[in-house]
């Protein structure tokens, strides 16, 4: 078989591959896409590659050109999905959460693989390829020492071109397209895949500058608490009743006020890591996506190790799998001593799949009691992530309640309450809690608007007190509110700060 004989399916089906995946984008995207020569160019660039990358598993251009097709409609699909829902196109970090697909389907909008809906398709698509594989020949020379070599040279090829971006003209070349994070303007110039390619390479060039872990005053405080609220905001703003926390917050708190948030309605791990670290996400460069992916953890001052310098006892709290999100490996790397996750909370009581936000206030009540304290001094610093009000919101979760915003609103009356029941548990005590919404529910009701994410709701309280000042709005970043708390765990020499 001469080489033009091999070629030539393989080009044609290459341009098929490249006019159906424009057609496809430009089909399903809000934008128009760019149509300047340069940006087509990378955008073809990046259909290329995808149909490569599935070529060299067959050596069947058709079965390549049609697995390039497939690729790009089911990111279309998501990609349309996620900006309804969430507000922002696919990233390429969105592909390090398909390995929790399948063990948590329920968070992600889908079905058990064991589903017939969900099996069926998949064994169809399977038998597909199959029988694909066995009609097409294979455009593979003749003999055997020319088959292997292009059978190995192609993957090299393709390994060889990705580490080409790793290197010093590879990321002067990438800087020079993604100068920095502007995901939806890049994807309506370069396409979804060739801007995924990007972002992660850029990604995997950037180095990150770590803080020290600086020398601090005594703390203050034997207890500080800081839960994360699952999608909280003040339901009044979503047109609920107030709850009785409100009220309260505003009399009581040291202060109060929105939070405004990296992501709307997912990625709660982004708001985590701003709190945790005090870190603007335009700080993290292209790991802003997926702190936790592109830094594992490795924070030298963190509000645990902060808290641990200090003396304080480090404990998390997380009524859900330790495997979500690499959870417990990324805050072992955090500074927390010990971790309180799902296996502990066996018999506590769920409302709808999870467990009960006052159940996981009770919990944390006992961690910082006072009877044999974790750590010398007593002192005890306790980060929670809730779980109640996760999504999804479907028929079924709570009986009797089907509409998405009455589940909402019947969940988020536990979360006052439990945040009632700490303010009530640690009114005693030389403490501060805060607590504050991750990000706002993913709701028909609150979709995000094209400013940008909505706001949460945040409050900090200090008790034990004589000059506790009058209780101030004052609005913050998630990333503020991180740097406000690391002065209640590793205060500055001259005192507390606010």
């Amino acid at each position: 078989m001469s080489l033009s004989t091999l070629l030539v399916p393989l080009a044609v089906a290459l341009v098929v591959s490249l006019l159906g995946a424009f057609a496809i984008e430009a089909a399903a995207s809000p934008r128009a896409p760019s149509l300047r020569p340069r940006d087509l160019a990378i955008r073809a660039a990046g259909y290329a590659l995808i149909t490569l990358f599935w070529f060299q598993f067959s050596w069947r251009p058709w079965l390549a050109a049609s697995s390039c097709l497939l690729t790009l409609a089911i990111l279309a699909v998501v990609d349309r999905l996620k900006r309804k829902v969430i507000g922002e196109p696919v990233v390429f970090s969105d592909l390090a959460l398909l390995a929790q697909v399948p063990r948590h389907p329920q968070l992600y909008y889908t079905l058990p693989l064991t589903d017939l809906r969900i099996a069926g398709p998949l064994l169809i698509g399977v038998a597909t390829v199959v029988a694909w594989y066995v009609l097409e020949p294979a455009a593979l020379p003749d003999t055997a020492g020319a088959s292997l070599l292009a059978i190995l040279g192609l993957p090299a090829g393709l390994a060889a071109l990705a580490f080409a971006g790793l290197t010093r003209p590879g990321q002067s070349a990438l800087r020079r397209l993604f100068p920095r994070p502007d995901l939806t303007a890049d994807v309506a110039r370069y396409g979804l895949v060739a801007t995924m390619m990007g972002y992660a390479l850029r990604r995997l060039g950037e180095e990150h500058a770590r803080s020290p872990l600086n020398t601090g005053g005594d703390p203050d405080d034997e207890v500080v608490v800081v839960v994360q609220l699952e999608s909280f905001l003040d339901p009044a703003r979503l047109g609920g009743p107030e709850l009785p926390l409100m009220p309260r917050i505003r009399a009581q708190a040291a202060q109060y006020g929105r939070l405004a948030v990296p992501a709307h309605g997912a990625y709660t791990m982004r708001a985590e890591h701003a709190v945790l670290t005090g870190l603007d996400p335009d700080l993290l460069g292209f790991g802003r996506y997926d702190p936790y992916l592109a830094r594992k953890g490795e924070e030298p001052s963190s509000l645990a190790r902060l808290a641990r310098a200090a003396g304080f006892a480090t404990v998390f709290v997380h009524p859900f799998h330790r495997d979500f999100f690499d959870r417990a490996r990324v805050f072992r790397s955090l500074g927390f001593d010990r971790l309180v996750m799902e296996e502990d909370f066996a018999g506590a009581p769920r409302i709808g799949p999870y467990i009960a936000d006052v159940a996981v206030a009770e919990r944390i009540l006992a961690e910082v009691a006072p009877v044999g304290g974790h750590a010398p001094g007593g002192r005890t610093f306790v980060f929670c992530v809730t779980m109640e009000n996760h999504g999804p919101w479907k028929a079924g979760r709570l009986a009797g309640i089907d509409d998405p915003l009455a589940q909402y609103l019947h969940h988020v009356v536990h979360t006052g309450a439990a945040v009632e029941r700490l303010i009530d548990g640690l009114a005693g005590r030389r403490a501060t809690l805060c607590v504050f919404g991750d990000h706002a529910p993913s709701l028909p009701e609150c979709r995000p608007p094209a400013s940008g994410p909505v706001a949460t709701d945040y409050a900090l309280f200090r008790f034990g007190r004589d000059d506790t000042p009058s209780p101030a709005r004052i609005d913050l970043t998630a990333a503020q509110l991180g740097c406000v708390l690391r002065d209640a765990v590793f205060p500055k020499r001259t005192g507390l700060g606010g």
